[in-house]
């Protein structure tokens, strides 16, 4: 593993790519899964956080959760604090999803600075794509639930970065407007 940051960022790109590899988001488009993480790691770069950890852990952080890979698997090849971050963000996919969402809010508060970061670009990410590009199948009132959920996840890590969290309510709030 290159400790070169260009290298390292590129390592994980090419590493989410090859795991999401088969993987569509579920708009009507079908879009290529890797564009989800990219959209995060490029958000947070745009929104000043220039840790190469956070960034690298943005682009892998559904690799644990949405692919076969392993905690040691990401430890190995990209560090222990990567790979904490993602197992911080990563939901237990054995547990029902009201669990899941449930859990979310619950442990959100007691993330590391970190993951709180991820976690606040894959709400605001996750926010956008439900109203520009949501899941072809979702009727109105399950995107709100989505929105009321995500905002009850922010919530929970307000004070973590303000400029994140002010495009998060300004996405949230066009959501709503947009769900109406």
């Amino acid at each position: 593993m290159s400790r070169d940051p260009a290298a390292l960022l590129l390592e994980a790109v090419a590493f989410a790519a090859e795991k999401h590899r088969h993987q569509r988001r579920k708009d009507a488009q079908a879009s290529p899964y890797i564009n989800h993480p990219i959209a995060l790691a490029s958000l947070l770069k745009r929104e000043g956080v220039d840790d190469l950890t956070v960034l690298c852990a943005a682009l892998l952080h559904d690799t644990l959760e949405d692919t076969e890979t392993t905690f040691e698997e990401l430890r190995t090849l990209f560090g222990e604090p990567i790979a904490m971050i993602v197992a911080e963000v990563s939901d237990d996919k054995t547990l029902p999803k009201a669990e899941r969402k449930r859990l979310q809010v619950a442990h959100a508060g007691a993330s590391s600075h970190r993951a709180r970061l991820v976690k606040l670009a894959d709400k605001i990410c996750n926010v956008v794509d439900m109203v520009s590009a949501p899941p072809a199948q979702w009727p109105v009132e399950r995107k709100r639930e989505y929105l009321r959920w995500a905002k009850d996840v922010v919530d929970q890590i307000r004070g973590t970065h303000a400029a994140l969290e002010a495009i998060f309510d300004d996405v949230y709030a066009e959501g709503v407007q947009a769900l109406r």
